[in-house]
């Protein structure tokens, strides 16, 4: 309230209002926001009940934070009782028991209070009368008030049956926030703000405009900020000295905001030098500064897509390295998108013409041809599939005179005419392929391309860097351009654009795109984009400009395993050191680069529950066990799914960490139909694609696979890929039934996990302990393979641990 009451103008009230409601919306992926159309009619019901709004009134209050009652009874005894109502809400719709609450206005004036234990019965009464408190047990209020009189009678035996602690804890549950909200809206908000400190010192800027391309219906508005550096302080880091600015931009159309932005910008004093090939008449002191000393003038650019017309820029520059400020407002007049010369039509840009020359020159280029991989329907590909490219073509460049699919980086088929596509056999099951479509014109050059990760799950975190690409020969800029692929539930926290080893801009925001200026001396360089989620996560892409054709890209990649060391017991060990364990790859010993006790490191579990027939009577104690385990289990750092499955999966919670979604996820289910065995764990481990960690699958069932798609072959092989630790728990299955036992034990055994059997539901408890305690007491070892072959043949580990009854479960192997 004090952040929003300080706001200024109405358009950033606005901004804090969306942003309100924003960062308690339950699904921010759908359109609607539901918590706030609830809260909404929420209030038109206060209304309704309450009147006008009194803060005081807690009818008001309570309504809001729990929604509607199931049924309120409103007091028909004004001769015995004040003003009362009596309000009772159903199990299911809060608290997990039936609760009985009354209101009542003593005196028949002012707002409507909740009576509370402490109030004593004598408040809700008018006397004299012939009934006091002490009255209630023989049933004073109901002989006078009828069956109003007896719902007040059981409130209150509800109330004084919770007692006074109870009472307590009563109070503080139905008064709850409905919806946490986490401060960080509220700080990300303020981050944002244009409007100057207080009494902060101030510093002078230019800004020029250019429009140099269109993005689709849009025109690109480039904006370069002339900073004197004499006016900043230089971060000084070694011999290393570097000005670090941060801008906070909002685009008003008329009264309204049409955009808001922030960049941090990191500017090497080195990379002040002007290019070499620099038209000194252009760049001299007064416009973008030779780097002499004090004078140099540092050129920060950004760029937003525009429709066309009149717009108003404000700007704020903060200098991260002392309290100096900027700030100001410019008037944008955006040209049409198909204007034939936009650039005229702008202000002209000097020094993006001039030090931005190549990135603009391939902001024309990208603008010119494009190809698209058509989007892919079904939850996943597998088997025959079409893939369609859609490649545009502007007229202003060379044609495409031939479209390349590649998957997995190897060619497959080259197009010339249209339609552009091709059909795929992608195997029985669901396995990540990456497919990569590039457009050419008749010398072999690359003119477009566009690539795809099919079978990625819902959980993959990549960035890609579209500009620039690797092999670009550049000397004064480069365009820097990255898409961004988020996992479900994360949020994109920001964007980090690298030259070399040294951070140059971080976007808090799409577009994830800025240029970046280069020395001009044309020396193989690098351009790195790395995605940060709001949570920690990060992800990274690079691109070689200027590199010689003899250099070759070599992917480095851990083998992580995640490793329980078990004794004679079948308990954990814990506490070993790194030098007890050695690892084979192949019958290769493999050099251990990481080494780490994975007690406190988090972790992502599912549960697989059989709810076929045949578990009719065991599913509630089932479902009991699993949510203990969750409960005993889960860290704020860790996170738990429920998939059921009978004749086929389900997955009734995702990956969450809040117990009541998972006991959502376990309660509802029903014991019926047949057993998909084999296309349930096939789901399931398709769920994990894309999460990084200690991951492990609890799988309960208790009988044969009946009417899966996918074979055992093919099973067993994906979950081999998939590198998730399998916990099979087999539930009364005899010891005749060898096959389904070898089968849920071979799981167990080529993922790293454990097999149980069990001839009792009661035992389930003590197995996920077990598991619990081996989840908690794992070792992380990783190592860079010997193997540089380039095969993708199935690689053998084998670990190998100091001291006799010693055995370490890990994975088998893992495909390349």
């Amino acid at each position: 309230l004090e952040v929003f009451l300080d706001l200024p103008q109405d358009y950033q009230r606005d901004v804090f209002i969306e942003e309100f409601w924003k960062a308690r919306d339950p699904y921010p992926d759908t359109q609607r926001n539901e918590f706030r159309d609830e809260w909404m009619r929420r209030l038109d019901a206060v209304a309704q009940i309450v009147g006008s709004p009194d803060a005081r009134d807690e009818r008001g209050r309570i309504l809001l934070y729990n929604g509607l009652p199931t049924q309120r009874l409103v007091s028909n005894c004004g001769a015995v009782l004040w003003p009362t109502e009596v309000w009772y809400y159903r199990s299911e719709r809060m608290l997990g028991n039936d609760l009985l609450l009354i209101f009542y206005q003593r005196w028949k004036q002012g707002a409507y209070r909740l009576w509370e234990l402490g109030d004593g019965v004598d408040d809700l009464l008018i006397t004299p009368f012939g009934v006091r408190g002490g009255d209630i047990g023989g049933g004073g209020i109901a002989n006078r008030c009828g069956r109003f009189g007896e719902a007040v009678e059981a409130a209150i035996r509800f109330q004084t049956s919770q007692g006074t602690l109870g009472a307590l804890t009563l109070i503080a549950e139905i008064y709850k926030d409905p919806i946490k909200a986490s401060g960080e809206w509220l700080a990300s908000f303020k981050s944002y703000s244009t409007e100057l400190p207080a009494d902060a010192p101030t510093f002078d800027a230019d800004v020029q405009l250019a429009y140099p391309a269109r993005r689709g219906a849009r025109t690109l508005a480039q904006v370069t900020a002339l900073v004197p550096t004499e006016a900043l302080t230089a971060a000084q880091l070694g011999s290393h000295r570097a000005y670090n600015l941060l801008i906070n931009g909002e685009i008003l159309r008329g009264d309204d905001l049409f955009d808001r932005f922030r960049i941090k910008f990191d500017v090497p004093a080195a990379a002040l030098e002007a290019p070499a090939d620099a038209d000194a008449a252009v760049l001299d002191a007064a416009t973008v500064g030779l780097a002499d000393g004090d004078d140099a003038i540092l050129p920060l650019t950004f760029e937003r897509p525009l429709r066309q017309g009149s717009y108003r820029l404000i700007l704020r520059l903060d200098d991260v390295n002392s309290p100096a400020v900027h700030r100001s407002e410019w008037t944008l007049e955006v040209p049409a998108a198909d204007s034939v010369a936009m650039t005229e039509a702008a202000r002209v840009d000097r020094v993006s013409q001039q030090v931005l020359r190549e990135a603009n020159q391939a902001l024309a280029r990208g603008s010119e041809t494009t190809v698209e991989i058509a989007p892919l329907t079904g939850t996943w590909q597998v088997g025959l599939v079409r893939i369609d490219a859609l490649v545009t073509e502007s007229g202003q460049g060379a044609p495409v005179d031939a479209v390349v699919f590649k998957l997995d980086g190897r060619p497959i088929l080259t197009k010339r005419t249209a339609p552009f596509g091709v059909e795929l056999d992608l195997g029985d099951v669901p396995r990540p392929r990456t497919l990569r479509v590039t457009a050419l014109d008749a010398d072999g050059n690359l003119l477009a391309d566009d690539e795809k990760l099919l079978n990625a799950g819902r959980h993959r975190f990549a960035v890609r860097l579209t500009e620039p690409r690797t092999g670009d020969q550049v000397r004064d800029s480069v365009r820097a351009s990255a898409d961004v692929r988020v996992p479900e539930g994360e949020t994109l926290d920001r964007v980090v654009f690298h030259l070399d080893a040294q951070p140059v801009a971080t976007l808090y925001q799409p577009p994830w795109t800025v240029p970046i200026r280069l020395a001009g001396d044309g020396l193989p360089s690098y351009v790195r984009a790395v995605a940060h989620t709001v949570d920690g996560m990060q992800t990274e892409d690079l691109a070689f400009i200027n590199a010689p054709d003899y250099v070759d890209e070599l992917e480095i990649a851990y083998v992580e395993l995640y490793t329980a060391v078990l004794g004679r017991d079948d308990r954990p060990v814990a506490d070993l050191p790194q030098d007890a364990f050695r690892v084979f790859e192949d019958d290769v010993e493999q050099e251990i680069l990481r080494f780490e006790k994975v007690r406190d490191l988090p972790v992502h579990v599912a549960v697989m529950l059989d709810v076929s027939a045949s578990m009719i009577d065991r599913l509630p104690t089932a479902q009991q066990a699993a949510l203990d385990f969750f409960q005993d289990i889960l860290t704020p750092k860790d996170r738990a799914a429920v998939v059921t499955f009978n004749d086929h999966p389900s997955l009734t919670a995702s990956f969450t960490n809040d117990l009541d979604t998972l006991a959502g996820g376990l309660a509802g289910v029903r014991a019926e139909r047949g057993t998909a065995l084999y296309d349930s764990v096939v789901f399931a481990l398709y769920y994990f694609n894309g999460i990084q960690g200690q991951r492990a699958i609890l799988l309960l069932s208790d009988g044969q696979d009946e009417s899966s798609r996918f074979a055992w072959e093919d099973t067993l092989e994906y979950a081999r890929r998939a590198g998730v630790a399998i916990y099979s728990i087999g539930l009364d299955l005899p010891r005749s039934e060898r096959e389904a036992r070898r089968k849920l034990r071979r799981l167990a055994e080529e993922t790293g996990g454990r097999s149980f059997f069990i001839d009792d539901i009661g035992g389930l408890a003590s197995v996920y302990a077990s598991i619990q305690e081996e989840l908690r007491a794992r070792y992380l070892l990783a190592y860079q393979s010997s193997n540089t072959s380039g095969r993708d043949d199935f690689r053998r580990i084998e670990v190998e641990v100091d001291g006799g009854g010693r055995e370490a479960k890990t994975l088998r192997g893992y495909y390349p």
